[in-house]
This record gives structure tokens, sequence and C-alpha cells, in this order.
């Protein structure tokens, strides 16, 4: 028997390939060297996207210094793999919600800048294809951070540069490009975005996801005007169009700025994953495929790991079957949606702090427990 493992990390407990490697330790207590293995540790453009890439791409970390969303010097670490081919980047780790504090939060202010510095070295290592995972920002300010710190100048109406930060935007009369990086159009930039939130408007960037960025109602307003005079100069001085593409409101608009900029296209985060790993051609030799994350519910039918994996899985035919720390309302949904069997691992009531500590060795029971059974319909068969 070939299993495929290919879940997510199941976060604060497991990363991916640690997921992974206990479903392979729990199966193989029960089959020993009788079951073959593959291991793909997965991910849907969200927080552990790098990891998991750089696990099963077998990259080396690379650390820089750049500037944090309040413009502080920190250490931010990226993956370099396919022999220093590709560069594998989460703008979390330079723009990210996580690197402030709740009294520090301001995304009149917040900046993406440290993300477009880690661009600039991932270019100065002679990378040919970057991917930029985009969740998790801290920022509201329409990518313009980044795109400054890779050559754009945004312009006031005195030719001056405007402020970093969303309330910044608000000064835009000019975009320029002429000096933005020659280097950008000669790699492949891929960008995962696992939102498909619109720029403005009730379902965008400031409506959706300023308020848990630290702005209130008021400075919601201030952020709709300015990423709306963002998108004003951009049909003006780009020709673009690009505040309704799906996406365009990911990261505080982070989506937006690099659609209008830069010759990219955004993708679900798992689409790219699925991609690089060539989880096609090893999902053929499979007998079956497990995957999983931390949570499953009725929401990850809209582009999470499990189901992207599974409707994978399914164009070969392969049986699915998936396990989360918890199941949420709804997750009976993802049966319709590739998914064979969906499981819990949790063995019985416990903390949350316990059940995170735990994880691995729950993990690796259920598989134990999910491989007699296995075994068990084999020799009744």
């Amino acid at each position: 028997m070939h299993i495929l493992i290919a879940p997510d990390s199941f976060k604060e407990s497991m990363t991916a390939m640690q997921a992974a490697e206990a479903i392979e330790q729990g199966w193989r207590d029960v089959t020993g060297d009788t079951t073959t293995f593959h291991k793909i540790p997965m991910a849907d453009g969200g927080e552990g996207t790098t990891q998991s890439l750089h696990d099963a791409l077998s990259g080396e970390w690379r650390t820089i210094t750049v500037q944090d969303p309040l413009g502080r010097s920190i250490s931010a670490t990226y993956s370099l793999a396919n022999q220093g081919q590709t560069a594998i980047i989460e703008m979390a780790a330079a723009s990210g919600l996580d690197l402030v504090t709740p009294e520090e939060r301001n995304p009149l202010v917040t900046s993406t800048y440290g993300t477009g510095q880690m661009l600039l070295d991932a270019l100065e290592q002679g990378v040919s294809h970057i991917i930029l995972g985009i969740g998790g920002s801290a920022t509201n300010d329409g990518g313009a951070g980044l795109l400054q710190a890779i050559g754009v100048q945004f312009l006031d109406d005195v030719g001056q540069s405007i402020p970093r930060g969303g309330q910044g935007l608000a000064q835009l009369a000019h975009i320029d490009v002429s000096q933005l990086d020659p280097r950008f159009h000669h790699i492949q930039l891929e960008v995962a975005c696992d939102v498909d939130n619109p720029l403005l408007g009730p379902n965008g960037a400031t409506a959706i996801y300023s308020q848990q960025k630290g702005a209130d109602e008021k400075e919601q307003v201030i952020l709709e005007h300015a990423l709306t005079r963002f998108h004003t100069v951009i049909e003006q001085d780009l020709k673009r169009r690009v505040a309704d593409i799906p996406g365009a409101g990911a990261a505080g608009g982070l989506g937006a700025g690099l659609l209008a900029c830069l010759p990219v296209e955004l993708k679900r985060g798992i689409d790219i994953v699925l991609s690089v790993t060539h989880f096609d051609h090893h999902v053929q030799q499979a007998d079956l495929v497990i995957t999983g994350e931390g949570a499953i519910d009725g929401q990850t039918v809209y582009g999470k790991t499990p189901v992207g994996v599974a409707k994978a899985a399914k164009k070969h035919g392969k049986p699915v079957i998936a396990v989360a720390g918890t199941l949420g309302a709804g997750y009976e949904a993802v049966e319709g949606h590739g998914i064979d069997a969906v499981y819990s691992l949790s063995p019985g009531p416990m903390s949350l702090a316990q059940a995170l500590k735990e994880g691995p060795v729950h993990l690796r029971q259920w598989a134990y427990h999910m491989a007699k059974f296995y075994q068990l319909i084999k020799e009744k068969g």
C-alpha cells in the first residue's frame, strides 16, 4: 500500500511536516515496512506557507534585516529552494500583525515597506521565481510601502513622496513606475492569496479587515477614502482597473497594488503549493491520500488545504480522508468536495493548551487506529 500524506500545519501545535511525520509514524506502528509513504507538507497561502514549502522543497533559510510595519529594524527570514532559484516569502515575516502589539496597531501608519526589502534581497540572490504569501498583514496601505521599496514612486501634488501608511494614500496625486527595479520584468512572481475580497466597499480591505489591525470607525472612513484615492490614481496614471479583481483587497489592498504595478497573478495559495510540489505526479502512485489541518469547518471548502488536496486527488480517483484538531460548525460540507471521511484527532475533553501540546501524540494515535481499521477491512475483504 502506498499512502500520500499531505496535511497543512496544525496551528500552534505542529508544522505541516511534523503532522505528516506523526501520521506516518502512527500508521507504520501497525503496518511496518509493508506500507510506503510519501509526505508533502501543504499550505494555502496563509501563515505557515513558507515553512511548508521550505520543508517540501528542502530549502535553505536566509535571514536579513528589514523594517517592520512601524519602520523599526527587525530580522526576517525566508526560504531559498530549487538550487537557489525559488524564493518563498511570507509578507507576515516583515509586515505581519504579530510584529506589532495590540497597543501599537494603527493601519493609518503601518507599512509594507519591509516586504519590499525582502523581495529585493531575493533578487540579489539571483532567483528566477518568487512565491509571495500575503496573509496576516498589519497594514492597509495598498502595498504602497512594498512598491516604494522596489522603486515605484508615490507622489503628492507638489512631487514629494507621500508618507508611509494607509492614511498617506489620501495625499497621492501621481504614481511613477519608471524607476521600478527592471529585474521584476524578468522573473516569475506568484502571489499566494487566500481571500477574494475586492479593494473597496462593504466587502473590501478596510471594511472587513482594518478593525483587527487597530482601526476604529472614524479611522476606517479615512482608510476607505485613502484607498479610493489610490485606485483613482492607478486608473489615471497606470490605466488599470484592479479594484474588483478577486483578491485585490487582500493584505490591506496589497493585492491591488501588486496587480497595478507588477506582472503578477493572484492565485489561491493551495493551487500554487500543489503545482510547486508536483502533487499531481505523486498522487498518481497513491492508494490513499491523508490530509488535514488544525480546524475543519464549513469555511474549509473555500480554498483551504484539505479540500484543495482532495479535489486534486479526486482527478485521479483516489480516496481521501482528513483529520483535524477540531471539527467546527458545518464541517460536513467537505464531504461534498472530495473528502470521503473526516475525523477529529481529539481523544476526549481537555484544555486547549493541553490539546496543542499533545497534538503530535494524538495525531500519531489517530493514525495508529486508522491503520488498524484499514488492516481489518483488508483482512475481511
